[in-house]
């Protein structure tokens, strides 16, 4: 499939192995493939295990925040909506886009429109998922009044009349996509997008049944009596803020014959000491490690260590005053040590990020990582910090400036938050960091709200294309936390996702090798690291599949002996 060679995956199956990625999202994973791991487990103290029932058990270290595929902004909540529901297209253990709701998918000459037709498949309340499910959801996810953070999505995809719908400049019904009838989906593209199949199996294109969205009402998608699904899965009982839920098997899904476990069983520990006791007691299958953990457990034959796509970076937010001057912004980004946060804080193999494009991410024109030939950037270097600072001084007329990091209140982000504060406040006297540690979700809204003034987020990729970090810096984004504007970078972007760029590949390729250089060189981040995972995995259990791009984890062909 033409598709392939753009993903980059990560597969579990009993040991390392290298899985090749053909072709996905518009540019992505090198040919030669990625590394996977794989899974074992068995939870023999556990309740599911005692009842003999094939129940997977799984740590997680955050909330699961959204189950409403137009709301949901986070790995999590990507995770567990996969598990649930399919859209037309599924990830396989390569990272390959295969056909799911869709049994067929026709495309005209010109790549601008695809007429999809859907299999016989039902929700989990018996009712048949139709082409005017998929067409409800996506004109949902781009009407303002849902103010999805993903209704950008929509224009990524390059579905026709998305970006004007989401600015307010047309109609809802003017999107180009139309269910021709219960069985046929049609829909209309402004330009070919190469990586359109892959984008599909993304949760924001998932289909909502609308009788079932208007019978709930407000309460939509907030507990799992206001849930359906047509997935691998089903939720069973969630309430938002949880700390404990379980997905069943779902048996209307039209594949349920290939699941071979009974549930997903998610138990939210944030402590990871005490996630990491729970698994050794038997009560977990599946947990990550974190600081000291990892080195403890690192010869174990079930400790398995995954490089993910994940970018953790501080966002300065400009409309603060004094954060609004370069030079400021360019000290506190060279005034940490960023290899001492990889090796000897989160030990779980991330890599220093001196970039705003992770690597392993996309494959150019070119044939090589974008990594390979896009610019390098300075990295921690204290000297340069103290000599941007007494420029920042000079300009904002101060000697001091307190300032404060915001940060979401997991094990990991709070020891990282709290050593960039020790170091940023001993290289450069006269800052000051207060910390603010929250729950991910209120971190996340506070940010978004822009009522922050520093703040520790990440990202991770929706697609395997610069652009899916890119497109985020650009004035008005909602992803934009930083309020940073240049004309430039905005042309560059347009020009790269739907100008007179966007069919011409090496010339794309280097305008966004000089927006990632914009960014960079005006400190609109600070990157910090390349989020790598290290977990435990019990011996009975394989078939985990980890993915750096998209959805990061899929349940559906796991199995627990």
């Amino acid at each position: 499939m033409k598709q392939a060679k753009w993903v980059m995956a990560f597969t579990l199956v009993l040991v390392l192995l290298a899985g090749c990625a053909n072709s996905k999202s518009g540019s992505s994973a090198p040919p030669e493939g990625t590394a996977g791991s794989a899974a074992p487990s068995s939870a023999s103290g556990s309740p599911a295990a005692s009842g003999g029932s094939k129940i997977i058990n799984l740590g997680k270290d955050v909330e699961l925040a959204s189950m409403d595929s137009a709301i949901a902004t986070d790995g999590l909540s990507f995770e567990v909506i996969a598990a649930t529901i399919e859209g037309l297209y599924t990830i396989d253990a390569d990272g390959v886009p295969q056909l799911a709701i869709a049994e067929k998918a026709d495309v005209s000459a010109d790549g601008k429109t695809y007429t999809f037709t859907l299999r016989d498949a039902k929700w989990s309340n018996g009712t048949p998922v139709s082409a005017k499910d998929f067409e409800f959801a996506w004109k949902r996810l781009v009407d303002p009044a849902t103010a999805s953070e993903y209704s950008f999505i929509m224009g990524v995809a390059g579905v026709k009349n998305a970006d004007d719908i989401v600015a307010g400049k047309k109609q809802i019904d003017e999107l180009g996509v139309k269910a021709k009838d219960d069985k046929t989906l049609v829909v209309e593209l402004d330009r070919p997008v190469a990586f359109f199949n892959s984008l599909l199996a993304f949760p924001s294109f998932f289909p909502i049944n609308e009788a079932f969205y208007k019978e709930k009402g407000d309460q939509y998608a907030l507990t799992a009596d206001a849930l359906l699904a047509n997935g691998p899965f089903k939720m069973k009982t969630w309430e938002v803020g949880g700390t404990t839920f379980f997905l069943e098997k779902n048996p209307d899904y039209y594949d349920a014959s290939k699941i071979q476990i009974d549930g997903l069983n998610y138990k939210v520990i944030k402590d990871t000491q005490q996630s990491v006791l729970a698994y050794e007691n038997g009560d977990l299958d599946y947990v990550m490690l974190s600081g000291e953990q990892i080195s403890k457990y690192q010869s174990n034959p079930e400790y398995h260590s995954i490089m993910a796509g994940y970018l953790w970076y501080l966002s300065p937010n400009q409309k603060v005053k004094g954060l609004e001057n370069v030079n400021l912004r360019k000290a506190l980004s060279l005034a940490f040590d960023k290899k001492a946060i990889v090796d000897d804080i989160l030990k779980d193999g991330s890599i220093v990020a001196d970039f705003a494009v992770p690597t392993l991410l996309a494959t150019g024109p070119d044939g090589k990582d974008f990594r390979e030939t896009a610019g390098t950037y300075p990295t921690t270097n204290k000297d340069e910090a103290k000599k941007y600072w007494e420029k920042a001084k000079s300009e904002l007329g101060i000697d001091s400036i307190k300032l404060e990091l915001l940060f979401e209140d997991t094990e990991s982000a709070t020891l990282v938050a709290q050593f960039i504060q020790s170091e940023i406040e001993s290289t450069l006297p006269g800052v000051t960091f207060d910390l603010k540690s929250q729950p991910k979700k209120n971190r996340v809204e506070l940010m978004q709200k822009g009522d922050f003034q520093v703040g520790l987020t990440r990202w991770g990729p929706d697609y395997a294309d610069p652009m899916t970090y890119l497109d985020m810096w650009v004035t008005d984004s909602p992803n934009n936390y930083g309020f940073w504007s240049n004309k430039e970078y905005d042309g560059l972007i347009q020009s790269a996702s739907k100008g007179d760029l966007a069919s011409k590949p090496e010339e794309r390729w280097a305008a966004l090798k000089k927006a990632e250089k914009l960014v960079m060189d005006n400190a609109v981040i600070f990157p910090v690291y390349q989020k790598g995972n290290a977990v435990l995995i019990k011996p009975a259990v394989t078939g985990i599949e980890f993915h750096s791009v998209g959805v990061n984890i899929y349940y559906k062909n796991a199995v627990k002996k």
